[in-house]
């Protein structure tokens, strides 16, 4: 045996040696063979690609499967087949008759008055439905229920009307399922072939025990190759949304603001009526907010709620208000906030005339009842700010915004005129996203109204106020086009995310 060859035996690990005599097997044979599990036998066959014992073929191939609905669907029939052997033993039958006769859901049965229409199997008309179908076309089963009999299977070896029948299975809910699987072969090198096969004992040491030591034992090492490449490892990390998030709120504290924090669930007068939104308006309704069913909150001291009654019933320093009578009953129903401006109003109802100027942040979760698309959510996360000051006016507040985008990665950064009930002037703060190649908004921004700051403060301060949409800001930085995929727990992606630097 020459040197070489002796060199690599002696490098090889217990599991190499274990399935060194079934290298002219298949994989499955070799599990079997040598009483390994797939994952061992995986990486003792890596181990040997390594050593140039072997090489490593890695293939991927799509399955096509049945899904939950597809199990189900061949054994008891597709829901089009059971409405054509409803109609089958009665012909012309009132819709709603062969829905109920079909014992067919909703959706089952308006996917199969598609596909049987599609196929020119029956015709619907005068609210009944007529069969077409001839004697042939009803015994003969159709593409899709052929596909269902033949899964799984590889999908390119479908021939062209049956990857047709999977397109319309596709279309419909948990029919066929498509995986990517890796199919693993190998084959043996030259040093491979004058090795495998054989059963090789080696009395080598794997690693130095308090039993060899007083045994005094003198055996050989077992050599490693010290130029071997190993597995990648990842080490525990936060979340990258929780990363982008303790950024945000140390450029805050660098920029001397102190930080707000309260619950997730308020009150309707802190949330609107605090912040001089009148009880009629649009924004409180159930297509906009989470009510929390069954709960009612308790008002602040009476000092504060009969100024903030006077400001919506009267007006304050000069304003109308909004000429109603406040209920506050409607103030007190629970929500899920929509906006951190809770906060700063809570704040600026605790602070005192001789802690000014002050300045406060937070960064926390809201809640919407929106639409989700790849801008939107029903929860993310707001950075909310307020500055209180006798000094302050509106070119700080936009320079307090422009210094935390900059800060944040962004040089593009526009204000458009904007309205908010409880802010004049106001703002909205668009960025440009890379990603889609527009502007983003990602909230609005202005100085309090005193029918705000003198119910909530006694007397009128200037007080600079902004809530910005938060994910959005990251989603930049991160290169994500979708703000839902913020939340999806892949694990890939997740590793892949770098530390939010500036």
């Amino acid at each position: 045996m020459s040197e070489n060859i002796l060199n690599i035996l002696e490098q090889l690990s217990p599991i190499e040696r274990k399935i060194l005599p079934y290298l002219h097997f298949p994989i499955d044979e070799i599990i079997e063979k040598s009483g390994l599990d797939f994952t061992t036998v995986l990486r003792a066959l890596k181990f040997l690609e390594n050593k140039n014992i072997i090489k490593l073929n890695i293939k991927e191939k799509t399955i096509i499967d049945l899904g939950t609905n597809g199990v189900y669907y061949k054994k008891m029939h597709l829901p089009e087949r059971k409405l054509l052997i409803l109609l089958e033993e009665q012909n012309h039958v009132l819709l709603d008759e062969a829905k109920k006769l079909s014992k067919l859901s909703d959706n089952e049965f308006k996917v199969s008055l598609g596909v049987l229409k599609d196929k020119a199997l029956i015709t619907i008309s005068n609210g009944k439905i007529s069969l077409n179908a001839t004697k042939s076309e009803l015994t003969k089963k159709s593409l899709e229920e052929q596909l269902l009999d033949i899964l799984p299977i590889e999908q390119n070896k479908l021939p062209p009307e049956q990857l047709y029948a999977l397109e319309n299975l596709k279309k419909r809910k948990d029919i066929v399922k498509i995986e990517k699987k890796n199919i693993i072969s190998f084959e043996l090198t030259e040093i491979g072939n004058k090795i495998a096969g054989k059963e090789i004992e080696m009395d080598l040491i794997e690693e130095v025990t308090p039993e060899i030591i007083k045994a005094g034992t003198r055996k050989k090492f077992r050599r490693y190759d010290i130029h071997a490449p190993v597995p990648i490892m990842y080490g525990g990390k936060k979340h990258f949304m929780n990363q982008a998030i303790e950024y945000g709120k140390k450029i805050w504290l660098e920029m001397g603001f102190k930080e707000m924090t309260g619950d997730m669930s308020v009150t309707s007068f802190w949330n609107f009526d605090a912040l001089f939104t009148a009880q009629d308006h649009p924004v409180r309704e159930m297509q906009d907010t989470f009510y929390i069913k069954g709960t009612e909150g308790k008002l602040p001291r009476k000092e504060i709620v009969e100024r903030i009654k006077n400001a919506h019933e009267k007006g304050v320093a000069g304003s109308k208000g909004w000429q109603y009578k406040w209920n506050p009953e409607a103030a007190k129903k629970v929500l899920l906030r929509t906006h951190t401006t809770c906060l700063s109003a809570k704040t600026i109802a605790k602070l005192k005339k001789e802690q000014l100027p002050a300045k406060f942040f937070s960064i926390g979760k809201v809640f919407r009842n929106e639409t989700i698309d790849w801008n939107h959510g029903f929860e993310f996360y707001q950075t909310e700010g307020i500055v209180i000051d006798p000094k302050a006016n509106f070119q700080n507040l936009l320079g307090y915004l422009k210094e935390f985008y900059k800060k944040m990665g962004f040089d593009n950064v526009k204000f458009v005129p904007s309205f908010f009930p409880y802010t004049e002037p106001s703002v909205e703060i668009y960025v440009w996203n890379k990603e889609h190649n527009i502007w983003i908004e990602t909230g609005g921004a202005g100085i309090f109204r005193p029918e705000v700051i003198i119910p909530l403060f006694g007397e009128y301060v200037p007080v600079l106020a902004w809530g910005q949409g938060f994910d959005r800001i990251a989603t930049d930085h991160y290169q994500i086009k979708d703000l839902r995929e913020m939340y999806k727990n892949d694990i890939g992606e997740l590793r892949r995310k770098k530390f939010w630097t500036k």
